[in-house]
């Protein structure tokens, strides 16, 4: 396995961080495998809830595990045809009764790296106490996490589990976000996206086996920029804010990350830029979505200096497009490639496209001296969250 930038050093505090990115494409693979095995377990589960009209479809998580939903809600929605809506358990614990005013029958689908987060446990307990019927799909990279062994006895429950080598042991979660993210969407999307995980592994592999992306990555924070921006539209913009999480959690918030739609930018989020600045625009592969990715791009490119704006698309147009508008520019202007997933639909196209993302946020902080497997070294934010108290809710 190829890892990105080379061997990491024993002494940078990044192996972990290092290994969990460059092993995404190989634990895709494995998702794949253990979703098809899963198949008549999950049809059993899922089949009698998807057939109802009525059901609702609530996908929730904390932090990446919430961005999780954001990415797979309007493809879900789509295809299910069915009431989709991704509610962070953060919000759940903290207003239950508004989160879940419909007391319609609801499949709570949760996502949880360690499965032992306050949050995640407190948001199924009260999803059962206000809800007259919930089922509970929990996806969780930690099989002796809490939720796994507190819903693998239960009958309205169906528990996945991810590699056991998705469990990141980094700070940050890489390879846990996307392969929860993979499995959600081919174990609720199904035959739609068969063959979908080995063209995402081919892709991934390209960026993070290529000395081209480690110069141009290193290019675009050559000018140590304050700020950085992600923007990305329908299930991107739920990758651009994970993006810009990887960002602030790598660089121990040293460095300014802001994430919004294409179109929302402009809205008022569009006063974080200064000479300081860099952007990063993800193009939608829907033709008419991509239009409104394309403005801002070329907006943004007249808005801040050479070499910081960045298209990272599935598009060859955007590239040749993107190349022209930037020729004689430093290199890292212009539009990273997603190699072979021209036609892929946004929701898997977000989860090769986050490699970039992570490369930045790993480069950013081995740039402040900080070490990625853990940045805050005081404790004051960690990786399984700590210091919530969880309060009674009476009817």
């Amino acid at each position: 396995m190829t890892t990105p930038f080379g061997t990491p050093s024993p002494d940078d505090g990044a192996a972990h961080t290092v290994r969990e990115i460059a092993q995404q494409p190989a634990l895709w693979r494995e998702v794949d495998k253990i979703v098809a095995a899963s198949r008549d377990a999950l049809d059993t589960f899922l089949h009698p809830l998807l057939a109802r009209g009525d059901l609702r479809v609530v996908l929730t998580g904390a932090g990446t595990s919430a961005f999780a939903g954001q990415v797979l809600q309007p493809a879900l929605a789509r295809r299910l045809g069915r009431r989709v809506d991704a509610v962070p358990t953060t919000d759940l614990v903290a207003d239950p009764r508004g989160c879940l005013a419909e007391d319609v029958p609801t499949l709570l689908v949760s996502f949880a790296r360690s499965g032992d987060s306050p949050e995640s446990v407190a948001a199924t307990a009260l999803a059962d106490q206000v809800l007259s019927e919930v089922h509970h799909l929990v996806i969780t990279c930690n099989e002796q996490g809490h939720l796994a062994r507190e819903h693998a006895k239960l009958p309205t429950s169906h528990v996945l589990l991810m590699p056991a080598e998705s469990n990141d042991r980094g700070f940050a979660m890489t390879s846990s976000f996307t392969c929860m993210t993979l499995a959600a969407l081919l174990a609720l999307g199904r035959s739609a996206y068969d063959g979908v995980a080995e063209r995402l592994a081919r892709a991934a592999e390209s960026i993070i086996e290529s000395s081209a992306v480690d110069r141009t990555v290193g290019a675009l924070l050559e000018s140590a920029p304050k700020r950085i921006v992600f923007l990305g539209s329908g299930p991107l913009k739920g990758l651009a804010e994970e993006s810009a999480l990887k960002v602030l959690e790598l660089t121990g918030g040293t460095l300014m990350a802001v994430a919004e739609s294409s179109l929302g930018f402009r809205h008022g989020p569009k006063a974080v830029l200064n000479d300081r600045s860099v952007a990063v625009v993800y193009m939608s592969n829907d033709p008419y979505t991509r239009k409104y990715d394309q403005d801002i791009h070329a907006e943004l490119c007249g808005n801040l200096p050479a070499g910081s704006v960045v298209a990272v698309s599935a598009d060859a147009a955007d590239s040749a497009d993107s190349g022209a508008r930037t020729q004689g520019t430093d290199a890292g202007a212009g539009a990273w490639p997603l190699p072979g997933l021209d036609g892929v639909e946004d929701v898997a196209l977000a989860l090769s496209a986050v490699v970039y993302a992570q490369l930045i946020a790993l480069r950013a902080s081995l740039a402040r001296g900080l070490r990625p497997d853990n940045p805050f070294p005081s404790g004051e934010i960690n990786r399984v969250v700590q210091g919530v108290t969880l309060h009674s809710l009476h009817h």
